[in-house]
């Protein structure tokens, strides 16, 4: 009997031996952890949202543009500094993203046509060259667009900029199917109403700005609306693009998002 009770003390001790620096090790690296390194903490996810990065000034100029068009619409000093506020956006637009050297031209290119174009129109108070502006916004802010939406899809982490770029490109997104609607309507008056668009008035490209954002988020006030067939075709795709891009950024973000299994 007391060679089996020395044997299991022996034994006892043997294991504890053993596994104790298994243990403790294990203990030590949990300790050990960031908790900074945790995507999913609190902590963690404050850091994501209010990081930066370019994409993070590209939405700030954007939000920016959305809140002070409707003030700087009367007068020449205003209108001034909304063409200033258009041209930041489209020059930051063409920088924002990493690009090859052909769509990096092609991006400032663009950028740097549309600016030209609306600062003559400004100065010489032409409706066509302002058309000819708007082409060139149209194109511009599209290509721009489709550079934030590779980036945003790229493999890699999820990252503050990456969260913000998936922010400005809907909003950019908003204003290309606005420039898009504008040239619909100077091309065949009376598409969008109720009332005539005229767009020598303040307010007029606010109205489908505005309605641009309702579309795209499929809000549909009602207030303002397509009045023909072609722009009811138009608007259809725009709320399915919306309803798109939604659903592709966020399977992409939660196909990147670690989960609890990967810990």
């Amino acid at each position: 009997m007391n060679r089996t009770a020395d044997y299991s003390v022996a034994k006892s001790d043997f294991n504890r031996a053993t596994s104790g620096p298994k243990h403790y090790l294990a203990l030590w690296e949990t300790d050990m952890t960031d908790p900074q390194d945790k995507p999913d903490s609190d902590e963690g996810l404050a850091q994501m949202l209010i990081g930066k990065g370019p994409c993070t000034y590209l939405l700030l100029l954007l939000l920016g543009l959305i809140l002070l068009f409707p003030f700087l619409e009367e007068g020449l000093f205003a209108r001034t500094l909304l063409g200033i506020l258009f041209s930041i956006v489209l020059l930051v637009g063409a920088f924002v993203t990493r690009q090859t050297r052909r769509g990096f031209i092609l991006k400032l290119g663009l950028a740097l046509l549309g600016v030209g174009l609306q600062w003559t129109a400004l100065w010489a108070q032409s409706i066509a060259i302002l058309n000819l502006a708007g082409i060139a916004y149209t194109a511009s802010l599209a290509v721009s667009f489709s550079g934030v939406l590779r980036y945003i899809l790229k493999r890699g982490p999820i990252s503050a900029d990456k969260l913000h770029g998936a922010l400005a490109g809907y909003i950019m997104l908003a204003f290309v199917w606005s420039f898009v609607y504008a040239l619909v309507e100077v091309s065949i008056a009376d598409s969008f109403g109720p009332g005539h668009l005229d767009f020598t008035q303040p307010g007029t490209f606010f109205k489908l700005i505005y309605f641009s954002f309702t579309t795209l988020t499929t809000t549909g006030y009602g207030d303002f609306i397509p009045m023909t067939n072609h722009a009811r075709s138009l608007v259809m795709v725009e709320e399915f693009s919306g309803v798109f891009y939604v659903g592709v950024v966020i399977a992409r973000f939660a196909g990147l998002y670690p989960s609890n299994q990967d810990k």
